[in-house]
């Protein structure tokens, strides 16, 4: 089978085209016959080497991608050939809370990802996806959508009265604002650029600040709630952003943790994390039961992901580069051989 391997060293750079042998599914294996990936900040983290010690080459990058099942174990009962599925980014976390266990089976680092033309995965790592969505929409599912679904629903509980801040963009961004939209609550969104913001109201944003223009944008969030906060917060910035969300939640009101875009380090003021009574969650993507209930919903609402740009299995390095440029409006995906 056809792979894209980090070999040799980290960077985009040591992406290289390789063959290896096919691999046979065991009595509770699937194997799947891939049709499209999808990437997220953390593949460029992983191909650059800063993800985690266990990301190490050689290794198949990206963590998000859609097969069709070619062949099953003798003992598998959860999905049949022909069935369209996802793995599951945590290939053991099935329900329930988070356990160190669990995390240590997420595709493209440690454990080989999606980038392949064949995966053989455990029965219980993967998931049948909703079947309006294309190959490539479906690709986008299990981290971008599972983490903004985990965050808003799962960890969440916003409801229609609810305002939720969404911060930038990006995958887990424009699936925040678009699962915050289904619930009923009020979005509020920020961008550096206007033209974003702009298509960000098309899809149902209610308001939009340029935080480079309006660099204090905890105030006009302040504001635009009538001075109370926002209810949640969708913490995508890091380092240079955690302290404003701080300031632009309400008391009691949430704040979801999930990417570092800016820096992995921040100083909080904890005095207003307490006197505010405000809840900081870290949210890294969620079970395979969270998957399932985010799958019934975007089935029910015929939900599309938004798309920035597909490129093909051949060309895969030129998609890494293109989402580190950082210009892209929703998800980057990489098509695989029909």
């Amino acid at each position: 089978m056809e792979v894209w391997q980090l070999t040799g060293g980290f960077g985009i750079d040591h992406l290289q085209r390789l063959t290896r042998p096919d691999p046979t599914p065991g009595t509770r294996d699937v194997l799947l016959e891939m049709k499209a990936a999808s990437l997220n900040y953390r593949d460029i983290l992983a191909v650059n080497g800063g993800y985690a010690p266990r990301a190490q080459p050689p290794l198949i990058p990206v963590s998000d991608g859609v097969g069709v099942v070619v062949a099953v174990g003798d003992a598998v009962t959860r999905v049949r050939v022909g069935d369209r599925v996802c793995p599951m980014f945590f290939q053991d976390w099935i329900g329930g809370e988070a356990r160190q266990a669990k995390m240590f089976t997420s595709l493209g680092g440690p454990v080989d990802g999606t980038l392949a033309q064949f995966m053989c995965l455990g029965e219980q790592g993967v998931t049948i996806v909703p079947e309006h969505l294309s190959d490539e929409e479906a690709a986008t599912l299990p981290c971008a959508a599972l983490t903004a679904w985990s965050a808003l629903a799962t960890q969440g509980e916003v409801g229609p009265s609810d305002t939720v801040l969404v911060q930038g963009t990006g995958g887990v961004a424009l699936f925040a604002l678009q699962f915050a939209r289904l619930m009923g609550a009020r979005v509020i969104i920020t961008s550096s650029r206007d033209d974003k913001l702009a298509r960000a109201r098309q899809l149902g944003a209610d308001e939009a600040i340029n935080y480079r223009t309006t660099p204090d944008w905890d105030r006009v969030v302040k504001d635009l709630t009538g001075g109370e906060g926002c209810d949640h917060v969708i913490e995508l910035g890091g380092a240079d952003t955690l302290a404003r969300s701080i300031r632009a939640a309400r008391i009691g009101g949430r704040i979801s943790v999930i990417g570092v875009l800016s820096g992995a380090k921040a100083e909080v003021a904890l005095p207003l994390v307490v006197m505010r009574n405000l809840r900081l969650q870290g949210v890294t993507v969620g079970s395979r039961d969270g998957f399932e209930a985010m799958g019934r919903a975007i089935a029910r609402h015929r939900l599309h992901p938004v798309l920035d740009r597909v490129f093909p299995f051949d060309d895969a390095p030129s998609a890494f580069r293109h989402l580190a440029a950082a210009r892209h409006f929703g998800k980057v995906c990489i098509r695989h051989h029909p």
